[in-house]
């Protein structure tokens, strides 16, 4: 069975590649050519598929009177801006728009509107910041104890969270006193945590 993706078929390719089969027994086998057989040797990675360009539209030749509308917008009081439908009734009698149908122009103007506004400075991007984290420089203690028995004493831990960044496995638990990639408090015992106060903090060590 051919692989359903085109990276599946890069992998597969490449590990067929790593046995021992040629170039031509590659593309008889997974039914490519030669450049696909070349592109996958060369990278695991397939590359982006190439932008379409935009579609030529009957609205086209309108667009730039609807930006005008909802540029005028962004100064007008909330009652005297345009709805969809009177930018529509507007297109069709001063400029003639009688071929465009209601449902092309609010989906224009439903995507546009937001974007002219960004462009403006009316309204803010949604963005996401990428985090970094170095091994065993931070951690999260998440709220609430743990109590388990060790042997025949009972002791409470805090959860510790550490980022397991150089594994790749994001966060994981760590409830072990002195653990790896933060600072532990613990462990207490019961008569401690209801009198003398016996936390210790240190830094975690490395396993």
């Amino acid at each position: 069975m051919l692989p359903k993706s085109k990276v599946d078929l890069y992998a597969a390719i490449r590990c067929d590649a790593r046995q021992g089969l040629s170039n031509r027994a590659l593309q008889r086998k997974y039914g490519v050519g030669f450049l696909t057989v070349q592109k996958a040797l060369s990278s695991a990675w397939p590359e982006p598929r190439k932008p379409l360009p935009p579609r030529v539209t009957r609205l086209d030749p309108f667009k730039p009177l609807i930006d005008e509308m909802l540029r005028a917008d962004l100064d007008a009081p909330r009652k005297q801006r345009h709805t969809v439908k009177r930018t529509f009734e507007r297109l069709v009698d001063e400029h003639g728009a009688n071929d465009i149908p209601y449902q092309m122009v609010r989906g224009y103007v439903a995507g546009r509107r937001e974007e002219i506004r960004v462009q403006a400075g009316r309204s803010v991007v949604e963005a996401f910041v990428l985090q970094t984290h170095k091994p065993g420089a931070e951690a999260e203690v998440d709220f609430g104890d743990v109590t388990v028995r060790l042997g025949s004493e009972v002791v409470t831990l805090l959860p510790v969270h550490v980022p397991h960044v150089l594994l790749g496995q994001g966060s994981a638990p760590d409830l072990r006193p002195g653990g790896a990639g933060g600072v532990l408090r613990g462990p207490r015992s019961r008569s401690q945590r209801a009198g003398r106060s016996a936390d210790r903090e240190g830094p975690l060590r490395q396993p």
